[in-house]
Order: C-alpha cells, then structure tokens, then sequence
C-alpha cells in the first residue's frame, strides 16, 4: 500500500483483535485519509478462549487468532504487520505469566530482545507518530504494559545513534500518544452498569476485567479525533474476530459495542489520546489530528 500523503502512522499493541477493538476507527481514518498505518502485534492470542466450533477448523487457538488479525489488515488496510510471535501471557498474576515464551516473562527477564525488535521495525518503516496503551495497558494486561513499556524506550532509541542495530539507520520520530478513553463517558457506562446489578469491579466473560482500576488509571487526553464517519469499516474490522464475541464483551471495546448502535455512535464518534511527546503545555484537548505539527 502505497502512503500517498507520505505519512506514516505505526501501531504498536500486544494481541490479535487490539488493533480492531479499540483503534479501529482511528486505522480506518487515516488510511482513508492516505496515510499508510503500520502494525506491531506482539504476541499470537493463544490464551483467548474460542468457541469449540473454531477448533475442529484449526490446529491451535494462535491459528485462529492470527487467521482473524489477517482478515482484519485486509478491512482495514494496514501495511505493514509485523507479528513478534510471543506467547499471549493471560491477565496478571497467572500461572501463565511464568511461561518462559510469554511477552511478560520475556520482558521481565531479556526486556533488551523485545525493545530491539520494535526500534528495528520503527528504523525500517519510519513512522512520523507512533501510538501503544497507556502505562497501565488499558485494561491492565500484562502484555498491554509490556508493549507500551518497550515500545515508550524504542520510541527514544531509535533516533539514537550510539543505539547500534545492524542494517539499520537512526531513526527518530515525531510523536508518540498512548490509546485513552473519554473518563466522562465511561463514568457514565459504569454508573449504568451498577444500576443494572454489575460489579464494576469483576466484568468481561471470565469476570477478570476491573473497570474501577481503568478508571482510576486515566491519563489526560490532550487529542481527540472525529472518527465517527468510519462505523462501518471500525464494525467490520472487529467482526472479523469471532472467536473474541467480535469485542462484545471483551476490553475496553465490550462496553462500546454492548451500548444500543446509535448512543454508541454519540459515545465513540471521538477516539482520545495522550499525547506524551511532544509533551503539551497543559492538560486539556489541544489539537484534533495526530499529523499536526509533523514535518
């Protein structure tokens, strides 16, 4: 895919399905807009659980997983996709966190090896802004912090040029913004849910989503973007993944998409960032196109 407005836009987050649940309507913005939009998925989704219809089709879960993040490139047009191949490492504190081929114990424990993987992705496509998780990744997922976490320092290093990496020129790009949402609305989400006899504090399909800790984890959002005209492809994109319940009950998508479509429409027709560099001058929305200001 070709950028014809020459700028480049990577995405950096840890699953299958991530790209499509929370920032598909942003990737399907600016790819209409002729940006070309890259992709780093860390790890193949291998501890989501899929119905047990999907497995009689494919050999594993990372197959499934990985089949759906294909049809979803195609809908929403990303080029390139870079998959790291890391073992999905389930929700903190679980056994699975000490499985030695799971991006948390390998950024736990060679955490060199994965930022080395993202500044070379970031030299070879050299993206003008890059965007990962907040510091709390999200939704508080391991791999969510992990990514954010590595791909924060390779934002620096890639511009470095006493950070050797062979094959490869310094590299630095322009912005970086960390993935939020408008604390308001989902203040409001939540109040509705407790009316309704929900504990905000154990949702989602295996009740291990605490909506409490991402509230209290908000980061300022400095850039709010209009992605309300691009519904169709931001549905599309996340249909693909059905094994994931197309993100109605999963992250932070689950609580848009269990919404009626057209409140969710008036909810999520602005997509908010924090903008970490450059740092703004003041907490408060300051511009409405991650491009701006990019040379």
């Amino acid at each position: 895919m070709s950028d014809s407005t020459g700028k480049r836009l990577l995405i950096a987050y840890a699953h299958p399905d991530d790209e499509s649940f929370g920032s598909g309507g942003l990737i399907a913005k600016y790819v209409a807009e002729g940006a070309q939009v890259g992709y780093i998925c860390a790890t193949n989704g291998d501890m989501g659980t899929i119905p047990a219809s999907m497995r009689e089709q494919y050999n594993t879960v990372s197959e499934v997983r990985l089949a759906e993040l294909q049809c979803a490139t195609e809908v929403l047009g990303l080029d390139p996709v870079v998959c790291f191949g890391y073992k999905d490492s389930g929700m903190m504190n679980s056994a699975s966190n000490q499985d030695s081929e799971c991006l948390w114990y390998g950024w736990q424990n060679q955490p060199d090896v994965l930022i080395k993987r993202i500044v070379q992705v970031i030299r070879d496509f050299r993206p003008h802004v890059i965007v990962t998780f907040n510091r709390y990744g999200g939704y508080g997922h391991p791999d969510h912090i992990a990514i954010q976490q590595a791909t924060t320092q390779a934002f620096s290093l890639a511009g470095d040029s006493g950070y050797q990496l062979d094959g490869t020129q310094p590299y630095a790009p322009q912005k970086l913004y960390y993935a939020s949402i408008p604390g308001r609305l989902l203040k409001l989400y939540l109040r509705w849910m407790t009316l309704r006899g929900h504990d905000i504090r154990h949702m989602g399909v295996n009740k291990d989503l605490n909506y409490q800790a991402v509230i209290d984890n908000l980061e300022p959002i400095h850039t709010m973007i209009d992605v309300g005209a691009y519904f169709e492809v931001w549905d599309r994109a996340a249909d693909c993944h059905v094994s994931q319940g197309r993100g109605r009950s999963s992250g932070t998508r689950g609580y848009l998409a269990s919404l009626p479509k057209p409140l969710r429409r008036l909810v999520s027709g602005k997509y908010g960032l924090t903008r970490i560099f450059p740092q703004p001058p003041q907490n408060r929305v300051d511009e409405h196109d991650i491009f701006a200001g990019v040379r």
